[in-house]
């Protein structure tokens, strides 16, 4: 049975499943196995975790264990009181018609963050024009119809992590911001932010940014100071704003002073870092890499909620819950009917009844014609049971998406 176990209870002889440390989205060290000497527990603690998975039928188990399962009905319980909250952004320009627009400015946002960093790279002149552009035209689609830009997020490859990755944030930061009515000027700081959280990367050798396998201790050491040289290539930048150095510099800070580059506690983080960690975790988390499979969109609120009060702001996560939705877009749910549909458009007058692309049948195991079902609309019987992992039924949502 797999179970949760306090680090104060760990101990020599327990099998470790999951160090439960994926807030720290670079960090590849995903150790499985028996524990084996103190030092390695300590190597944990030292890093943060409160708790970690155990396969108590393959190790030691202890009185101060908690079943996953309990966990999971936990996180559950949390995830639906956040959705209780007050809606978030209407949509009004039809789905069809913005995934137009939205596709154009994916494309070009890839394109241009990619260009930027080459252009730091080579120590070249830095024009920030394009970028405002850009930071303006992602916002502006966001406020048409949110479900666009946020179907594309979900259609990603693991190659391209780094481009795809940096506009997503932009994506996620302009949905937090307008969920919270940031001011037009402070909202598209922080977009800007966003889009450029990882610029500090160029200076990141390049056989560590993209080694295939686990980083060491040392590389990964390395690897954290992409958020300090972020800061610093920003707070030079002729037309950058302080609150957008502000948000690529804390983007990996934690409230109990167990994130990078500084360490910071509580308070000491401001409350734009504090959203960019929130949506920079997720978007990792739910994301396929090289060296780790994402998880389903909902497990990712889930960890998230996990995570509150010592690593992430409690009252943002339950914000940020609330402006992506029970199901965010992208998530497979299973129907009362027995289908299998894609979440392709949020309701914001009622999380549970979202717009769904039905593909498949679970009684029949068998594809279905495909068709797009409106769960709000009069007349509609079909309800949401569940979200489920799309490994479950061997489904690509990614297809549903397009």
């Amino acid at each position: 049975m797999i179970k949760r176990v306090p680090i104060s209870a760990l101990k020599i002889g327990m099998y470790i499943t999951d160090l439960n440390n994926d807030w720290i989205p670079h960090n590849t060290q995903r150790k499985r196995g028996v524990i084996k000497k103190e030092e390695t527990i300590e190597k944990i603690r030292r890093m943060g975790v409160e708790f970690v998975y155990i396969d108590a039928s393959k190790g030691l188990d202890t009185q101060d264990s908690e079943s996953a399962a309990e966990v999971d009905r936990r996180n559950e319980s949390a995830l639906q009181k956040a959705g209780e909250l007050t809606p978030g952004l209407r949509p009004y320009v039809p789905l069809a018609e913005e995934m137009v627009i939205a596709q154009q400015v994916h494309s070009q946002a890839q394109g241009l963050v990619g260009e930027f960093m080459n252009h730091a790279k080579v120590g070249g002149a830095i024009d920030v024009a394009p970028i405002h552009q850009l930071a303006d035209e992602l916002q502006n689609s966001v406020l048409r119809n949110a479900n666009a830009l946020s179907c594309l997020g979900r259609i990603r490859e693991k190659d391209n992590y780094l481009l795809e990755h940096s506009v997503n944030l932009s994506v996620l930061m302009s949905l937090f911001g307008n969920h919270r009515g940031l001011s037009s000027d402070v909202l598209h700081q922080t977009i800007v932010g966003a889009l450029l959280h990882d610029l500090g990367k160029i200076l990141t050798p390049d056989e560590i940014l993209h080694k295939p396998g686990r980083l060491t201790p040392e590389e990964f050491e390395v690897m954290k100071l992409h958020a300090r040289h972020s800061r610093d290539i920003l707070a030079t930048t002729e037309g950058i704003g302080e609150l957008t150095v502000i948000t690529a510099a804390q983007h990996h800070e934690r409230l109990d002073g167990t994130g990078y580059p500084e360490g910071l506690k509580g308070d000491e983080i401001s409350e734009y870092g504090r959203m960019v960690a929130i949506s920079d975790v997720y978007d990792a988390i739910t994301a396929d890499r090289v060296y780790h499979k994402g998880m389903t969109p909902t497990q990712g609120l889930k960890k998230l909620l996990e995570w509150s009060g010592t690593h992430l702001d409690p009252s943002l996560v339950k914000q940020f819950i609330r402006c992506l939705g029970l199901y965010p877009v992208g998530s497979l749910v299973l129907l009362e009917s027995g289908r299998l549909g894609v979440v392709v458009e949020a309701n914001e007058s009622d999380q549970r009844l979202p717009t769904v692309r039905v593909m498949y049948h679970t009684k029949f195991r068998m594809p279905i014609t495909v068709d797009t079902l409106d769960l709000a609309k009069p007349g509609t019987q079909d309800r949401i049971l569940r979200a489920v992992d799309p490994e479950t039924y061997k489904i690509d949502v990614r297809k549903s998406l397009a």
